[in-house]
């Protein structure tokens, strides 16, 4: 088709084989919008096109991705508010007949319905990082690492001590928006579902393979891309890669030990933890010097 729809927040692109979706980056936009920037979208990826009325003399195209096509779907889980859809165009109502143009035309060139067996839209690209409530998550395309914070971090969590985890070890992500109550980043161990006894899992604010939000902390437009991206990473790396041995961390800033020690001293008074909890996580920090 080669035109362009331009809406609020966002202008569709359509090409012979996708549809090229650019959005806005205005003070209304929302931000995940603005993170996302662009994204193109084949027309592979896509099971219908619908267009309905929408509010204040507003009519609504949608996109409908295949189940299996989109990483930020998927990771999303349905938990996206409408206003933040990705595959949303709003148009003032009298577009509605070219916007119903377009969605014949879009309609006419779609094929399969059903799950796709891979990844068609493309993942946000590592590196990326966010701040969480209880520590800071960064992915450089090949491992997550939880660094935990002073202030946010559990007990269980400065036991356990900062966190690194290879991509071929993990089998998803779950994510809980922040937008609902108690929001939460999980990674999922590969393979945890054919274990026959799996131990319970712990709440997130108790759970090394977790970081939790709050008020600020990992918003939408971070966490939600980075949980898509690791989802990607995980799906193209396969069940059957090799888990690589954990690299270890590189030394730290001597100031940095310091304050990590003064820190696990409080806990120590505090009784957070053991004298022997207390010996050997000192040990440990001692080592990365």
């Amino acid at each position: 088709m080669g035109d362009v729809l331009a809406g609020f927040h966002a202008a569709w692109e359509f090409e012979s084989d996708s549809v090229l979706i650019r959005y806005e980056r205005g003070i209304r936009t929302p931000k995940l919008f603005q993170a996302l920037g662009e994204r193109r979208v084949p027309l592979e990826a896509l099971g219908g096109v619908t267009l309905t009325p929408g509010r204040r003399g507003t009519v609504v195209l949608r996109a409908e991705p295949r189940p299996g096509a989109d990483p930020l779907m998927e990771a999303a889980a349905g938990q996206l508010k409408e206003g933040c859809d990705p595959y949303r165009l709003v148009l003032p109502a009298e577009r509605e007949t070219l916007a119903e143009y377009y969605a014949d035309e879009l309609r006419g060139l779609l094929g399969e319905t059903g799950k796709t067996e891979r990844y068609l839209v493309a993942a946000p690209e590592a590196p990326l990082q966010f701040k969480a409530y209880d520590g800071k998550a960064s992915f450089d395309g090949t491992s997550v690492s939880f660094r935990w914070s002073w202030t946010g971090a559990s007990s269980a969590k400065w036991k356990a001590g900062d966190q690194t985890y290879p991509v071929a070890g993990l089998g998803g992500v779950e994510w809980r928006s922040p937008e609902l109550f108690e929001g939460y980043l999980r990674l999922l161990p590969r393979d945890a579902s054919a274990t026959a006894a799996a131990p319970a899992v712990p709440q997130a604010d108790q759970d090394p393979a977790a970081v939790v939000f709050g008020l600020g902390y990992g918003p939408v437009h971070e966490s939600l891309p980075f949980a898509a991206a690791v989802l990607a990473a995980v799906r193209e790396r396969g069940a059957g890669a090799p888990v690589p041995v954990p690299v270890p961390a590189p030394r730290r800033d001597p100031a940095d030990i310091a304050e990590r020690i003064r820190h696990l001293g409080e806990l120590h008074q505090a009784g957070l933890v053991t004298d022997e909890e207390f010996s050997s996580k000192k040990a440990e920090l001692l080592a990365e010097l």
